[in-house]
């Protein structure tokens, strides 16, 4: 498996550790004299230039950086300079190497180094040969382990990433098809309602004009509606309907209260206030705001028993704002991770579908939040604005 080549923010590290590498190689060169070895030239300087400014690219091509630095790291070596000079820049190859390729590739790496570290001290004359085998099997395999576990790592928070995007990925398509059952029925009651009026309109056209003009106006404003619903619809993938259509109505926010009551009763005290003036809702608008309700007090009642909780209904002009918010008694810090969570992909999935949004997370006092957001339709509005008036 090929790890992706990093970016440019990486290429830069990369490059500042190349230079790092050849100040530290240049300033130990300096103390070759003192150690008994000829001191460094301009051909030993360019050789350490090129056994480590080649790094910089050491993540985009690992294996032909590896085998070049290797390969003037032998010429330095057989040129009789101090080898220590040179031994960290093929030590980071053998480790990129090993973080990045196959063990098969490398291993054939760590055993180059280790070849030319046996020969440096061949030609050196060491005294102390069977230190220098030592030093030539510890090394490249020490750096070789490290790199294999830093690939292992990272292909195992790779295969993560992929199985949550997949597993949330699925979570959406399966949230989405719940949804467009529930628009079907959605769908089904304002066609269902025009064929009434219209049927209504017909008989009484000639005999009872204003009833018919009545009926009129309600197919006009169910009409609009459906419109709006249908156009929803579009952004929904449905799979299939294999479980068929629910046999009672779907709930809103009328039936807020009755969910309320059954948390209580399960050890949640709920405050249920309302702000502005209520209004008619589009049926899809009302489930959202209803099932978003429904998913923060489950979560509530999940992670943090035993606490108080507030529920908000705001009613604007143009849009619904509905916040739930508990005061963090009894919260269960370990359970409670905002921003995950298939209830919560759920929330934002409706939200997204009706225009609106949802804002998840702890408060500054304590506890946590759920707002949501939605707009609502023109008809809607013009109902509420006629009720209040």
């Amino acid at each position: 498996m090929r790890i992706r080549p990093p970016g440019r923010v990486g290429l830069a590290a990369d490059a500042l550790i190349a230079v790092a590498l050849t100040s530290v190689a240049v300033l130990l060169g300096q103390e070759a004299a003192i150690q008994g070895w000829s001191a460094l030239d301009a051909p030993a300087y360019a050789l350490v230039g090129l056994v480590n400014l080649p790094l910089a690219l050491r993540s985009r091509a690992p294996v032909a950086v590896c085998a070049f630095v290797h390969l003037v790291w032998f010429c330095y070596v057989t040129a009789g300079y101090w080898p220590v000079v040179n031994t960290f820049g093929p030590m980071l190859a053998v480790y990129t190497v090993a973080s990045l390729r196959p063990v098969r590739t490398s291993v054939t790496c760590a055993a180059a180094m280790a070849g030319i570290w046996i020969y440096a001290g061949v030609v050196s004359h060491s005294d102390s040969m069977p230190s220098v085998v030592g030093q030539a099997l510890v090394f490249p395999a020490v750096l070789w382990r490290f790199g294999v576990t830093a690939r292992r790592a990272a292909e195992l928070a790779r295969r993560l990433r992929e199985e949550q995007a997949e597993r949330a990925r699925r979570e959406v398509a399966e949230e989405r098809g719940r949804i467009a059952r529930e628009l079907h029925d959605v769908v089904a009651h304002h066609m269902s309602v025009i064929s009434v009026q219209a049927g209504l309109a017909g008989f009484v056209f000639d005999s009872d004009r204003d009833t018919a003009r009545t009926a009129l106006s309600t197919i006009s404003g169910t009409s609009a509606e459906a419109l709006d619903e249908l156009r929803r619809m579009l952004w929904v993938l449905r799979a299939s309907d294999e479980d068929g259509v629910p046999a009672t109505p779907m709930p809103g926010l009328a039936r807020l209260g009755e969910m309320v009551e059954r948390v209580r009763s399960g050890g949640v005290w709920v405050d249920l206030r309302m702000e502005g003036m209520a209004r008619p809702l589009a049926p899809g608008v009302d489930l959202c705001a209803y099932r978003v309700v429904q998913e923060a007090l489950t979560n509530v009642l999940k992670h943090a028993p035993g606490a108080s909780v507030s529920v908000e209904l705001r009613y604007e002009p143009s849009q619904l704002e509905v916040t739930v918010a508990d005061d963090g008694q009894g919260v269960i810090p370990d359970k409670v991770r905002p921003g995950s969570g298939n209830g919560l992909i759920g929330m934002r999935e409706r939200a997204k579908l009706y225009g609106g949004r949802v804002d998840i997370g702890p408060r500054s006092e304590g506890g946590f939040e759920v707002r949501l957001t939605l707009p609502t339709s023109t008809q809607a509005v013009r109902e509420g604005e006629d009720t209040s008036g």
